[in-house]
């Protein structure tokens, strides 16, 4: 029977094999009285619990998840505990970009001499999931979409968005095309862009010979982040032309060692911000100043000057580039590649200074926990679950062993209800915790426009605020969940 009044909730406890599984064990030898709505998971160390596994309960259905390890400096495999407590915390403060209350979930220290501490640590806990009650499920949430109901009105840029002269523009990018062509004889390739199937798009182009360094293109249609091709070419000499924002992603990768320094050649050009593609068709859709409908008509040249995009053809537009800039661009503050065996060009500089967060992430923290859950159920309602989020990222490398396709372990079922599509979002958030560079690929790529970019925004402000850490700035740093510190200046041990 529950010692609490009350119906038994769903507990789940993620207990060490070697201190806290102990301590209950002696509680159970001292005839404490313990609430019965515990479910204890046996664990080798607390340093196994994955956030995934916390996650996966609370989504599934548990009210309520308790970690408990060793005391930090007693743990059986020496720093454990400490690698836990990093990952424990920034899982405690995402929670609540889900619309969960993170007074679900606790971790904590208990040894296996602490019977009496166990025994008030489950009481306490149980105690306050029961004053919560049950846990609301995602799936009964109510649909809310604030942007549909309230319209799209977009941010100023940070930065004043204007692109050099057409001269200026092409004389800086012949400089560059002279330096790949030099670079080309020691690589295998060079990626960079080229117009696509029309002059409004541009597609990846793959320079292997001279004439090739021709066709590169550079401008505000060069929306895709070419380092993500980057570890398909390893242990292999390639070149690659970025953005700033694309830098932090070749910085990163570096950094992580999923591509070798050696290997490669980074070719950079300040950038004055990319289109975001959805804004530019629906502003021709609408028609050009003289009211022509230009949906279906193909532009014959597109080019970009000063603060605007000239759209020539049978249906001329001029589109002012701080109505169709991607979101990311409008609060960037690295448009300068960071690193660079060559960069070429020059940034505007910025207006004032850098917002505290971006436009989706000021949207979503405006909202309340239980519109949260509608946001995102609503959003997941949407999800064609065509990972084409996880393919345009460039630090999702391990595609071939997607724990989203798995089936061993097998995480996640192929159903498409609105919690395994959310898990799945979850956990590539979590995947990319201290490591995201918010290039913005993911929310670029998703055929839905799903703001999925918004849960890596949330995962990298949790990251800044406790460990005062950004990822893609500093080739030579350590990710701060691949590392540990005795004492944590950011983080409070829990009492419970």
């Amino acid at each position: 029977m529950p010692v609490l009044k009350g119906k038994e909730l769903r507990v789940v406890g993620f207990l060490c094999n070697w201190c806290s599984y102990g301590g209950a064990d002696t509680a159970g030898v001292g005839r404490f009285s313990q609430p019965t709505d515990l479910r204890i998971i046996r664990v080798p160390c607390s340093g196994r619990v994955d956030p995934m596994f916390v996650v996966k309960a609370l989504l599934g259905g548990a009210d309520g998840v308790l970690v408990s390890g060793c005391h930090p400096r007693d743990c059986h495999y020496s720093q454990g505990n400490f690698y836990a407590r990093r990952r424990l915390e920034t899982l405690k403060t995402f929670l609540p970009a889900l619309g969960i209350d993170p007074d679900r979930f606790q971790y904590t220290w208990v040894s296996a001499s602490e019977g009496q501490r166990w025994k008030n640590v489950v009481s306490t806990f149980v105690e306050k999931v029961h004053q919560l009650g049950h846990a609301p499920r995602i799936e009964e949430a109510a649909p809310y979409l604030p942007l549909a109901a309230g319209g799209d009105s977009p941010r100023a840029p940070l930065r004043p968005l204007a692109y050099p002269a057409a001269g200026t523009l092409a004389a800086s990018l012949e400089q560059l095309r002279e330096k790949i062509r030099a670079a080309l004889p020691e690589l295998d390739c060079v990626i960079g862009w080229q117009q696509g199937f029309d002059a409004l798009h541009a597609t990846p182009l793959f320079m292997r010979k001279p004439e090739d360094v021709d066709k590169l293109t550079w401008g505000p249609l060069n929306v895709h982040n070419l380092a993500t091709y980057l570890p398909q070419f390893k242990n292999r000499k390639v070149g690659v032309v970025v953005k700033g924002c694309d830098s932090r992603s070749v910085i990163e990768l570096l950094q992580e060692k999923l591509v070798e320094p050696d290997n490669v050649r980074v070719f950079g050009m300040a950038c004055e911000g990319v289109v975001d593609m959805a804004r530019v068709q629906k502003t021709l859709d609408a028609g050009n100043a003289d009211g022509a409908m230009c949906a279906d008509v193909a532009p014959a040249a597109v080019a970009a000057e000063g603060d605007g995009l000239t759209v020539e053809g049978e249906a001329p537009a001029r589109l002012k580039l701080a109505d169709v800039v991607a979101e990311k661009c409008r609060t960037c503050d690295t448009p300068v590649p960071l690193l660079g065996d060559v960069v070429e060009g020059n940034a505007s500089a910025p207006a004032g200074p850098a917002p505290d967060a971006p436009p989706s992430l000021e949207v979503l923290d405006a909202m309340t926990p239980e519109q949260r859950r509608g946001f995102w159920r609503a959003q997941m309602d949407r999800c064609l679950r065509c990972y084409a989020c996880r393919n345009a990222c460039p630090m999702c490398v391990c595609r071939d062993h997607c724990i989203a396709e798995s089936r061993d372990p097998h995480w996640t079922t192929q159903e498409g209800n609105v919690r395994e599509k959310l898990q799945f979002q979850v956990i590539h958030a979590l995947h990319l915790a201290g490591r995201c560079t918010e290039c913005g690929e993911c929310q670029r790529a998703c055929p839905v426009n799903i703001p999925v970019l918004s849960l890596k925004q949330w995962m990298n402000r949790s990251v800044r605020t406790l460990f005062d850490y950004r990822a893609g700035v500093d080739v030579n740093a350590v990710p701060p969940l691949l590392a540990f510190a005795v004492e944590e200046k950011n983080i409070k041990e829990h009492g419970l």
